[in-house]
């Protein structure tokens, strides 16, 4: 008898355990998905379009399925996909979330580019037949947003431009976005200060494209609507006069493509290459629970004339033509050449 009472007492334990454990999934789901759709709801950029009754319903619905916090996130693609949110993501240990819809004809990367894009490039400066410079400037991530950080990422990369500059007669610079498919886009801009110098460098649009805010450079300072405001320690000389070409190529994305657009309508600046991804919606970050963080998009990127561009289309258009383990048989890098040694 005591053993059944026994053997009774933990088919109950357990099956109270295992009730307890799913009420407490639910009640994370729940919590996660109303904080989710609360930042939508407010912030995203397309947000007036989206009938948030059915479309909260409808998830809702879905949920229902999952027996786990870590399922249910298989659940955040179909939603994004449902309000069109193609540029927004959620991270959460390392993993990121995202819309299952797919930029069409974007697989058609070159051996050149898988080959030097699985090596997680990182920040590179160099000289090309010793009288131009080489920057390569690839995607840049990280999630700590504060001003004093982006100045500690910035920092380094402009160190590494001023010192090639100043040990060298420089012809002409090559800023090669090819590989930068997105990140934050204020310690890119940062470095590059010496050759956008003091001036508005684009901005951000609201859902009916009307001007929203604008992004400028002053004294080393990255400047918007932001009371925060990351900072450098210039030196030597501005190069915003100098003759630059700006490489962009199909899966320039995102942060690159704001890059590439803070150089559209800059004096002696030519743009060579394909066509950018067309991510050129700004995205802030949003704290989720659980340590989850949200790329929430709530703008439209624009140049420095407040003009929105959905792709930016190079001065000199072509594709599949990279060269990264002989730069100087890059098509690009050879009409980037010829760029610098016309007469103006």
């Amino acid at each position: 008898m005591r053993t059944k009472l026994i053997l009774l007492f933990i088919v109950a334990f357990s099956t109270c355990v295992s009730a307890q454990k799913q009420v407490n999934s639910q009640d994370s789901i729940r919590s996660f998905y109303n904080a989710v759709f609360a930042a939508l709801k407010k912030k995203y950029l397309l947000k007036k379009e989206v009938n948030w009754t059915i479309v909260e319903a409808e998830t809702q619905k879905a949920l229902g399925k999952y027996t786990t916090f870590g399922q249910s996130l298989n659940e955040i693609g179909p939603l994004f996909d449902k309000i069109k949110a193609g540029h927004c993501g959620i991270y959460l240990n390392d993993v990121k979330y995202t819309s299952t819809a797919k930029i069409s004809g974007k697989t058609n990367y070159t051996a050149q580019w898988k080959k030097k894009y699985a090596t997680n490039p990182e920040f590179e400066v160099s000289l090309l037949e010793q009288k131009y410079g080489y920057i390569l400037m690839p995607k840049i991530i990280f999630f700590d947003v504060s001003a004093e950080n982006i100045g500690k990422v910035a920092q380094p990369l402009y160190d590494q431009i001023e010192d090639l500059k100043s040990k060298n007669e420089i012809e002409g610079w090559i800023i090669d976005l090819r590989l930068n498919t997105g990140g934050n886009s204020m310690p890119m801009v940062l470095a590059l200060y010496d050759f956008l110098g003091d001036n508005i460098i684009g901005g951000v649009l609201d859902a009916q494209k009307k001007q929203q805010s604008i992004m400028r450079l002053k004294q080393g300072k990255y400047i918007d609507q932001s009371k925060s405001i990351p900072q450098i320690q210039t030196r030597g000389k501005l190069l915003d006069q100098m003759k630059v070409a700006v490489l962009t190529g199909n899966f320039t994305a995102s942060a690159g493509e704001v890059v590439a657009l803070a150089f559209k309508r800059r004096p002696n600046t030519i743009l060579i290459g394909g066509k950018t991804y067309g991510a050129t919606t700004s995205n802030i970050m949003w704290n989720l629970p659980f340590g989850a963080t949200m790329a929430l998009t709530t703008g439209y990127d624009c140049d420095r004339n407040g003009v929105y561009h959905e792709q930016i289309v190079p001065d000199i258009l072509h594709s599949d033509s990279e060269n990264f383990e002989q730069l100087p048989l890059d098509r690009s890098v050879v009409e980037a050449i010829h760029y610098f040694n016309e007469k103006k």
